[in-house]
């Protein structure tokens, strides 16, 4: 029966591209961030925690998901490598200083809770590791807000502008050599991944130039520094904005498939994240954006719809 003619309706779209290739490309894009994470936070500075922490929240993702499938008897898809970037996704998330047996805690959040409850890859509602890393948020606030940098605890550069309380060096900004989450801090290694993307067409401009565009306006219209560049330039190097757009928000799952619906998400986005970061407590908010995001993409693709082909522009034929 397997070799008899498959018939089916149109559209007949064939493409090389799989779940498996897709995720291990996202894997692979995100190397540059994580090996200079590892330099920066366990090798510069003789700490193996972050180290630990990438390791054991892939493992832990991996492991969760493989245990559950097993338990309730679905097709085990620990292969595919979609569990292995939520894990190295929110290692990348969080304080090099975080305790590993929290990070293992929301590992098995994100697997079970976020993910496996809703009907695994495909289903789930919203980003599975900002889901985690927002539960972790709650759960330990103390712990997520903790950043430590060359031996000493310290604010992050934009919570330092936030707060008038320094003024960090655009170039370190850059290259990473500041206080941060393990993944976020060098936007020139986030680049480099997010060019491969690109490159591998695993990804497209849409989200992530409106996402950025949106937010640079927002900043030099409400962040009182007028239209100073400088300021502009931290603002986008800081915070997990680079990290958010090209490998979060453009996740396949949780972001619309139409492309209007596209450049509309990512306008939603900026907008989200400048009113958080300029008017909100907290000198981030990329990933509160977001997950709210991710919430609203079902209602941005019901009104992006293209209208069918011969019903004269109007829908349904009315």
């Amino acid at each position: 029966m397997s070799k008899l003619l498959n018939i089916s309706s149109s559209p007949h779209v064939r493409d090389k591209s799989s779940t498996k290739s897709i995720m291990w490309d996202v894997f692979l894009a995100l190397m540059p961030a994580t090996i200079f994470g590892i330099y920066n936070f366990s090798i510069k500075a003789k700490d193996i925690n972050a180290l630990l922490l990438i390791v054991a929240c892939i493992a832990t993702c991996v492991l969760t998901e493989y245990i559950w499938q097993k338990a309730m008897k679905l097709p085990l898809t620990v292969s595919d490598g979609s569990a292995a970037v939520t894990g190295l996704l929110l290692a990348l998330n969080l304080s090099s200083t975080f305790p590993v047996w929290m990070a293992m805690l929301g590992s098995v959040f994100a697997i079970i809770i976020v993910k496996q409850l809703f009907g695994g890859l495909g289903q789930n509602f919203m980003n599975p590791a900002l889901g985690a890393r927002c539960f972790l948020m709650v759960s330990f606030a103390g712990q997520m807000t903790s950043f430590t940098y060359d031996g000493v605890t310290g604010a992050t550069p934009l919570a330092m502008i936030k707060n008038g309380t320094g003024n960090p060096n655009l170039l370190d900004m850059f290259l990473g050599t500041t206080a941060g989450t393990i993944g976020e801090t060098s936007t020139i290694a986030l680049l480099i991944g997010a060019a491969y993307l690109l490159i591998r067409k695993v990804i497209t401009w849409k989200i992530p130039v409106c996402y950025i565009g949106t937010f640079a306006i927002f900043v030099l219209l409400f962040g009182g520094n007028g239209f100073d560049m400088v300021y502009l330039a931290k603002e986008l190097c800081g915070g997990g904005l680079i990290l958010g757009a090209f490998f979060m928000a453009t996740d396949y799952v949780t972001s619309p498939i139409t492309p209007k619906g596209q450049v509309i998400f990512g306008i939603l986005l900026g907008l989200l994240t400048g009113i958080f970061r300029i008017f909100g407590a907290s000198a981030e908010g990329v990933s509160y954006a977001i997950i709210i995001c991710n919430l609203l993409v079902p209602l941005i693709e019901k009104i992006t719809i293209p209208v069918p082909f011969g019903k004269e522009g109007i829908k349904d034929g009315k």
